[in-house]
């Protein structure tokens, strides 16, 4: 119970890696906004989850969306301890067949989203004079990727928001810090194969089947290997660790 008494709100939170945090937060203690910008499955996994979940409707690209949705999850929970920014997109192209419009809508989710909710927390922490806030960066964000640009280059940006937002909030009590997962399985990797069987002219599943046994620990990642430096990052015993990046990785990217 190392979270006993703690709130929290994370995005993208109605299936994957942020419904697995959800779940590992409340078994700790904590009560847990989930927020989503898919209605319907963001009620239904906060009622399979108990009364310490709360279904929130956002859209991380919308500023008007991310204050109801913060003052939503404020008004049922009383107050905000930790935010985890979760919500993101991905997408793989050559880089002379990247489109404007996937460009930006790629940077408005991972990037955009995750500074303006990052934001929201900040304002409510701020006068609190304490507060986490943990964002989702990638192994993907420290390196280049031939097919992979835009999304490369929008968790390098969640790295360096971080360092940032890291430096100026721990004056104000608010450590922030992020999570660099590799390759973590999941119905995601579905699109992913599909992106690199399309450009790679491999046959479907035979990219994820590459990935996994390249990493040094085995296998690839699951969500579940991942909450633990999620609830670490949130509990006292990281007070003194600011503006950093954590790789979950299984040894892919050595920092």
């Amino acid at each position: 119970m190392r979270l006993q008494g703690k709130t929290a709100l994370i995005t993208g939170a109605a299936r994957g890696i942020g419904l697995e945090f959800a779940r590992a937060y409340l078994a700790e203690g904590a009560e847990v906004a989930l927020a989503d910008v898919n209605a319907e499955a963001v009620a239904a996994a906060a009622r399979d989850l108990g009364p310490k979940a709360h279904a929130v409707t956002m859209d991380v690209t919308d500023q008007a969306s991310i204050d109801a949705g913060f003052a939503e999850a404020i008004r049922r929970m009383g107050k905000l301890d930790i935010l985890i920014n979760n919500a993101a997109l991905f997408s793989a192209a050559p880089v002379a067949e990247i489109t404007r419009k996937d460009y930006d809508r790629l940077f408005a989710v991972n990037v955009a989203g995750t500074l303006f909710c990052l934001q929201a927390a900040a304002r409510h922490m701020i006068p609190r004079g304490e507060g986490t806030i943990i964002n989702m960066a990638s192994q993907a964000g420290r390196r280049g990727e031939s097919l992979v640009a835009v999304y490369c280059a929008t968790k390098a940006a969640v790295i360096s928001l971080t360092q940032s937002a890291g430096l100026n909030l721990i004056k104000h009590g608010i450590n922030v810090n992020a999570i660099a997962p590799g390759v973590v399985d999941g119905e995601h990797w579905d699109g992913v194969d599909a992106f690199f069987a399309r450009y790679e002219g491999k046959v479907p599943g035979q990219k994820k089947r590459e990935v996994g046994a390249a990493v040094p620990f085995g296998r690839m990642g699951t969500a579940q290997d991942l909450t633990g430096m999620a609830i670490f990052l949130a509990t006292p015993e990281a007070k003194y660790i600011v503006a950093q990046c954590f790789g979950v990785d299984g040894g892919n990217w050595m920092a």
